[in-house]
């Protein structure tokens, strides 16, 4: 079967999340501009398609304000911006979005993340309704349209507004969760369903619930993969790679690291904590994904890891099963992106997301 090329997206640092030993925090990889801009200059010389510009309230540096002083920058590449749902107003954020895009003549990407604020305690169903009313007001603005929306979090009655997304068109929007009510604000109103490594089994079944969701809504979604990557000119070496990579980790400060994330305790977490917890005592799921990773570090935990082909392979294999997209990432960021734009990336027909 004739598949579409997939995109390839890398992932830029911003939220203090870079090392050459996980949980041995480096000066030289905290998030800031120049270190941050490195890695995507690094993504967008290599090939990649995309780059996900990551948020967190309490770490790092602001996505939005990165996002807008970058855009002026790169030439080709496309930015998968992340927002925060109930750290904006929505109208304001619309604007930003527009504004970013027009910058970005069409290149930018979005990805809605429902996350409380710090201090802030909702229910996952209220914070989810919360994220549904959101894409609703945001798709509407950005399209070009007068909002009349009466929602529990928001009522707004506004104009059309002037300045809008590139075409009258809302951006892509990436959207992942795998909670029932995170299910269903996917189905109804995003167009990138993203998920977080699992086994093979895992995924598929996940993209069969998804399908079947959206087409109860009359819609169609596509497939992101986000997931961390280890590749060296052989297996051992890559393995060599991902154990250096934990040779230094002390595992109370692998457990604190996970804990100060906002979403520590969400079900999409868990399921990485379960993945790991029932890999095999060297941390493999199955072949050639490795969930070391998830011991400093809440949320996508886990990585591909070997050589070339075996990379190249796993990719295939995802991409079989459904995946359209994926976001890939290692560390350090920017020398591991060199090392898969050299040895992966050539050899995978890729390409931006069509939407």
């Amino acid at each position: 079967m004739t598949r579409d090329p997939c995109e390839i997206s890398w992932f830029s640092a911003l939220c203090d999340d870079d090392y050459e030993f996980l949980g041995q925090p480096d000066p030289m990889l905290r998030s800031s501009w120049e270190h941050c801009r490195n890695i995507v200059t690094t993504a967008e010389a290599g090939g990649f398609d995309n780059v996900l510009l990551p948020s967190g309230y309490a770490l790092g540096i602001d996505t939005t304000a990165f996002a807008a002083a970058f855009a002026t920058q790169v030439r080709r590449i496309k930015l998968l911006m992340a927002v925060r749902i109930g750290e904006l107003w929505p109208a304001q954020l619309a604007r930003q979005i527009a504004t970013i895009d027009q910058i970005l003549g069409g290149r930018l990407n979005i990805n809605i993340i429902s996350s409380e604020m710090p201090g802030e305690t909702l229910d996952g169903g209220a914070r989810y309704e919360r994220t549904t009313e959101a894409i609703e007001i945001l798709r509407t603005l950005l399209s070009g349209q007068p909002l009349d929306h009466q929602g529990r979090f928001w009522s707004l009655k506004l104009d059309a507004p002037r300045m809008i997304a590139p075409g009258s068109k809302c951006p892509p929007l990436y959207f992942g969760g795998l909670s029932e009510p995170a299910r269903e604000v996917a189905a109804k109103g995003c167009d990138v369903y993203l998920m977080w490594p699992d086994r093979m089994e895992a995924v598929k079944e996940t993209i069969a619930d998804m399908r079947a969701r959206a087409a109860k809504y009359g819609r169609t979604l596509r497939f992101g993969y986000r997931v961390h990557v280890i590749v060296r000119e052989t297996e051992a070496d890559a393995r060599l790679a991902a154990d250096r990579l934990l040779s230094r980790l002390d595992a109370a400060e692998g457990a604190a690291i996970r804990a100060r994330s906002l979403d520590s305790q969400s079900v999409g977490v868990q399921a990485q904590a379960a993945l790991r917890e029932t890999a095999s005592d060297d941390g493999y799921a199955e072949d050639n994904l490795w969930t070391g990773i998830g011991r400093a570090r809440s949320g996508c935990g886990a990585a591909i890891v070997g050589d070339p082909d075996q990379v190249l392979a796993k990719l295939q294999a995802y991409r079989e099963a459904g995946i359209d997209a994926f976001i890939l990432s290692g560390y350090p960021h920017a020398r591991e992106a060199d090392l898969f734009a050299r040895h992966v990336l050539p050899r995978i027909d890729h390409g931006p997301l069509a939407l």
